[in-house]
């Protein structure tokens, strides 16, 4: 599974700072160690609320630079942090979902994870055309605006709307997946170490859990 940004994307976002891993052998058995990640995360909050956070304050800026209100569209790291400070858990979805987005809240950056079986070819991170389709995880379908930022693949499917905003429903994880990519992307001074030290600790982890992974 290949994946890249257009070099419009970069060019508009030069802090811009990218890890990916493919895990294989997922199962919704699969043990997880969550509590060290949440833990990590609520210490960070009680000394001050997510927007705070420059991971969080570079998304919000990239957000407003596409013409998203911030306050409107949160990056999904932020979306995470905002619940978990207000109801101080974390959804439980299926054990690698629940793993990645622990990961996400401790680090304060966003974390996809989509089924490799529900992608076309390559993806991509690009401007939109207007003409991909979206599928929403209530099975509506929609259009991204034309620019909006997207995840491509190679029969027009967006895996993603606003960039970092929200998953399709196409390609969500599943009871019955077992192939993913991860991806994570951070655009603060610090991104392209954190964003190693993230995927490093989400590898961990899944090995533990004996499943394979690679970059």
């Amino acid at each position: 599974m290949r994946l890249q940004h257009h070099p419009d994307v970069r060019a508009a976002h030069s802090g811009l700072a990218v890890g990916t891993l493919q895990a294989t052998g997922i199962t919704t058995e699969m043990p997880v160690d969550l509590e060290k990640f949440v833990a990590r995360a609520t210490r960070r909050l009680a000394d001050g609320p997510e927007s705070e956070f420059p991971e969080i304050q570079a998304w919000r800026r990239a957000f407003a630079k596409m013409g998203l209100k911030p306050t409107q569209y949160r990056c999904a790291s932020e979306s995470l942090l905002r619940r978990l400070r207000k109801e101080g858990t974390l959804p439980r979805i299926h054990p690698v979902i629940d793993l990645c987005n622990a990961v996400s809240v401790a680090y304060a950056i966003p974390v996809a994870v989509l089924d490799v079986a529900k992608i076309s070819g390559s993806l991509e991170v690009r401007h939109a055309r207007g003409d991909e389709k979206y599928v929403t995880f209530a099975g509506t379908v929609e259009h991204p605006n034309p620019g909006e930022v997207i995840f491509a693949d190679e029969d027009g499917q967006a895996h993603a709307r606003r960039w970092t905003n929200r998953q399709s429903g196409h390609s969500a994880v599943s009871a019955t997946t077992s192939d993913v990519l991860i991806v994570s992307e951070g655009l603060h001074a610090t991104a392209a170490e954190d964003v190693r030290l993230l995927i490093e600790a989400i590898a961990e982890e899944l090995a533990t859990a004996g499943v394979v992974t690679k970059p």
